[in-house]
Formats: C-alpha cells, structure tokens, sequence
C-alpha cells in the first residue's frame, strides 16, 4: 500500500450522520415526481413506449426483435422494453398502461440512488482512503467516515441536472443507468459484500447487455478481471479473489453469450469530429450535463493527486474513474448523445464525495450561498410563470406562454398546489438551517444542491406539468385528430417517425398501416407535412384527397396531412 498522506483531515464531530427519514424523503420526492401524473412525451419516452405496448398486445411477433408497425429499435436494447411489457400485462385492468411502464423504471431510478449509495460506503471504506489520524485521537471513525461520504454521493447525483429527465423516461437510458450502477455497486463491495457484491455483477453486467449497452458491459467485465489477474492486486485474501474472480467470470460471460446469440452488437463509431462547433457542443454538454459534480470531481483528482499514481491500490479513485471513462469516451467517439453521459453519473458523484473532507469552510460558505441564490431565484422564476398562466398577470410573461403553447388553457389543480408549497415551504426552512450557525458536516455542502434541484423538478412537474404535457406530448394533436377522423376501423401513414405512430396508436387508439400496402378499406391516410414530395411514389394520389392539416401547436414542422379516399363518405 502507498504511504502517501491522506488529504482528508476529518474530526467525528464531522462525520455526524444526516437524519434517513430526511433523506429518504428527499429521495421519495425526487423519484415520484415526473413518474406520476404526466403523459409520454414525445420522442424517446412515447417511442419506447410505443414498442412496449406493441409487446404487451401481441402485436409485435418476436419478443427478441421488438418491431412497431415493422420498424425495429434502434438501440438494440431488449431489457426495458421486456419490463414495461410485463409492467402492463401485470397491471390492473384500472391502472393507464403509461402508468403501469412506469412503476419498474421508478424502481429503478430507486436502486440507482441506493447502488450508489452502497457503492461509495464500501469504498469509503478503504484504509487508504481514511482521514490522517489525530496524534491524541478525535478523528473520525471508518464506518461514520464511509456513510458520510455516502450520503455526500448521494446528494451529489440527486443534484446533477442531466439526471432530472432523463432519469424519469422510460428508455433505454434509464435501465442502462441502473445496471450500471449495480456493476459499480458490484465491484466496489467485492471485499466487503460476499453474497451481494456478486450477485449485483451477475445482474448488473448482462442487464448492461440487454439494454443497448453490451460494449460498455466488456469493457466493464474485461477491465475488471485484468486488474485482478495482475500479481499483487486486491484483494488478497484468497477466498475472496476467487469468489471475485468467479462473478466477474460468469458475468462476463453471461453478457458475451447474450449479445452474441442476440446479436446485440451496433457498430457505432463516427468519424472524428473536426470542427470546433463540434467540439464546442461535446464540451458544452459536459459542462451543463454533469453539473455540478464535475468541479467537485476535478477538486478530488487534484487534492488526492498523490494517489493517482496508483489507483490500482487505491481503488476508491481509480474504480470511479474506470467507470465514469467509458461513458465520457463514447460520447466523444460515437455520437452517443447526452443519454449516454447518464453511465457517468453515479461514478462522477462517488469523485465528488472525496472532495468533500478536503473543502476549507469558505469554498463550502460559497458554495451555500450560491446555491440558496441560484434556486431561490429558479423557484420564483416558475411560481411566477405560474401565476401567469393562471392569472395573464405580469401580461407580458402570460404573453410568452401563448406564443411558446398557442390555444393552450391553463388547468387548475388542488393536489399540485398542495404538493409545489410544501416543497417551497420545506426549501425555507432547509436554507435557513443551511446558513445558520451549526456544527460541521461532511455532507452539509451538498444538502442544498440536491434539496434545490428536487424542489425546481417537483415545481416544474406540478405547477408546469399541464403546460409541458401539452408543449412536449401528442395528446392534443392526437385529440383534434379525433374529432376529424372518429373511430376510423384503418388508417394508412406515410412518412411518419415512430413517436408519432405510438402517439396514434395510445392517444389516438388506431392501428396505423404503412401506405404502401393496398388496402382498399382504409377510409384515411396520414403523412407527415415533411415527406410529402415522396407520397406519390408510394400511392396514387388520383384517389386521394387533401382535407385538412393538423399540426402539432408547439412544432409546426410535426405537422399531418389528413387525405381521405375519394368516394368514402
């Protein structure tokens, strides 16, 4: 083991522990709201929905190759789509199938935050990673050390905006998010977690695999293995090298075989970016995506700087890093997107954490102040907002909520309210506790950005919830598309994205059929106002005729073109 000095000066008055049923609110909070009470809003959420529905009907023929109106996934992921299928058969014939997907991905925004959690405990853990030691005692004791850290990490990924959204679809994204962070949980409790730790690899590195994610999976799996088959490396007691040894094996396994029977494999390389603008937009997501763990990640490979030359020994720094680096890799080789940042997070706000014990009481007063400020300041911007749209005062903010959702009607309900002034309520009295004067905590700087970034999505989710289910999903497009058409027993579609055809078929309750197919019973034909220049090599226009075009009112470039049969009444 290295000599090198422990930054971390931390007494056992600091590593006090923060109140669970606090905590477990804050969590309860964070994960119910953006589940409950809102429609699938357009794009990814509708689209997996969509395939996930087709799956629960019995409409899609191969549950190995998900399909929605013929068209296939492209993720190559299985998984999220098996369970919000299965979520839906299991339901209660009462329960809104939308409603129903949700509850497992719930689940497993939950077990993210507690894989976590778990994670960061156990490496925390690690002797090297251990405050200096007081010469006449007083410093704080491992266990405290390590559940304050915890706590710390926890609060940190709680407070990264890129994880507000993406974590409440019901994508790909999230499942990928979950199993990896049962694989970080997996490896960093190896030592200390001898039915657990294996158990998570076993789930964690195959439900990577499943979920469009196979790649990530063996890098994880090989990368792991490697550091344990090198001579010297922990951990060295022997029954635990074996058992570590043995999960890491069957799940690396696990994960090929199922790619490879399922051919699971995309090639996703893109060629290397040359352009600044390009590289300005890759920096510009990291910047704003991982906010704001990566200053506190970057603290940590700076005030830990001296382990960093072995981070196979000390493995509270370079497991962390080793996870966080395949996402942040492949977002630059591949195009993945922001979704594909999601991987990093948990392992982000573990390097977080280890900046906690090395923080000088003014950069934590800083931090405070700016966070009372920054969501102070974002509450009263969407309270206000609110009260335009219920009042049209200020007219001018009113004014802009017309013309961002034109024809849209403000609806008023009890329950948000209730829900959005106890949030604002509970942030008053935190902040004022926060900027009192109390004993230190190692997990004090970091009670603000969570509780902030909870209070603005629980606002955004009640006061808001109307206004964004009408701007970012198909339910009144789909609505006015009702009143025209009826009941219609087919409807033919050209040009149509997948969001749209399970926007027809949940909102609408049609079956769509590609227009390219002769069906002379079908009374309507859809297309989609930007594919309208390839309608005529796919159908004889001579008998059909242009009724009417309904856009969406927030994007007029998702705009239907209604045709009608000639001669159908």
């Amino acid at each position: 083991m290295s000599a090198q000095p422990s930054p971390a000066i931390v007494a056992q008055d600091a590593v006090r522990r923060l109140p669970r049923p606090a905590l477990l609110l804050l969590c309860l909070v964070y994960v119910i709201a953006g589940y409950v009470g809102r429609a699938p809003w357009r794009n990814a959420d509708i689209a997996s929905f969509g395939y996930m529905l087709e799956l629960a009907a019995g409409r899609a023929d191969d549950w190995f190759a998900p399909t929605l109106m013929g068209v296939p996934t492209d993720s190559g992921a299985l998984l999220p789509y098996w369970l919000g299928a299965w979520a839906m058969r299991l339901a209660p014939s009462w329960m809104a199938p939308d409603f129903a997907v949700r509850i497992p991905f719930a689940l497993m925004l939950a077990g993210t935050l507690a894989a976590t959690w778990y994670a960061v405990y156990s490496l925390a853990r690690h002797p090297a990673a251990q405050p200096v030691a007081f010469a006449f005692g007083g410093e704080a004791s491992p266990v405290d050390y390590a559940r304050a850290l915890a706590d710390g990490a926890l609060l940190a990924l709680i407070a990264t905006l890129g994880l507000m959204q993406f974590s409440h679809e019901t994508t790909p994204a999230l499942t990928q998010l979950f199993c990896g962070a049962l694989v970080f949980h997996g490896l960093a409790a190896l030592p200390y977690r001898p039915l657990g730790a294996p158990l998570s690899l076993l789930a964690g590195l195959p439900g990577l695999a499943l979920s469009g994610a196979p790649a990530t999976a063996l890098i994880y799996g090989g990368w792991s293995l490697a550091a344990l088959l090198a001579p010297g490396q922990p951990p060295h007691d022997t029954p635990v090298r074996k058992r570590a040894l043995w999960s890491l094996g069957a799940a690396v396994a696990i994960s090929l075989a199922l790619a490879w029977a399922l051919n699971l494999f995309r090639w996703q390389i893109a060629p290397w970016r040359t352009h600044w603008n390009d590289w300005r937009s890759v920096s510009q997501l990291f910047v704003w995506f991982t906010w704001p763990v990566w200053p506190l990640a970057l603290w940590t490979l700076w005030r830990w700087r001296q382990q960093l030359a072995g981070l196979r020994l000390h493995r509270y720094l370079g497991l962390p890093l080793m996870i966080a680096s395949v996402p942040l890799v492949s977002v630059i080789l591949t195009r993945a997107g922001d979704r594909a940042l999601l991987l990093a997070l948990p392992a982000l706000a573990a390097l977080a954490a280890f900046a906690l014990p090395t923080f000088k009481r003014s950069a934590a007063a800083l931090m405070d102040w700016f966070t009372v400020l920054f969501f102070t300041g974002l509450a009263i911007f969407i309270w206000v907002y609110w009260i335009a749209m219920q009042t049209g005062v200020p007219a001018k903010l009113a004014a802009n909520v017309a013309r961002l959702a034109p024809d849209f009607e403000s609806v008023f309900q009890w329950p948000a309210l209730a829900a959005a002034l106890l949030g604002t309520l509970a942030w008053i009295a935190l902040a004022r506790w926060r900027i009192g004067r109390h004993r230190p905590a190692l997990w004090k700087s970091l009670v603000l950005p969570a509780a902030g970034a909870t209070l603005c999505w629980l606002l955004a989710m009640t006061l808001w919830l109307p206004a964004l289910d009408y701007g970012r999903g198909y339910a009144p497009q789909m609505s006015r598309l009702r009143r025209l058409i009826g009941d219609a027993p087919c409807v033919q579609v050209h040009g149509l994205g997948t969001p749209q055809v399970a926007a027809l078929r949940f909102h609408g309750g049609w079956a769509p059929e590609p227009a390219n197919e002769p069906m002379q019973q079908c009374p309507w034909l859809l297309v989609d106002a930007q594919n309208l220049p390839t309608l005529s090599k796919t159908v004889d226009l001579r008998q059909w005729r242009l009724t009417v075009q309904v856009p969406r009112q927030t994007d007029k470039n998702e705009t239907l073109l209604v045709y009608q049969r000639s001669g159908s009444p």
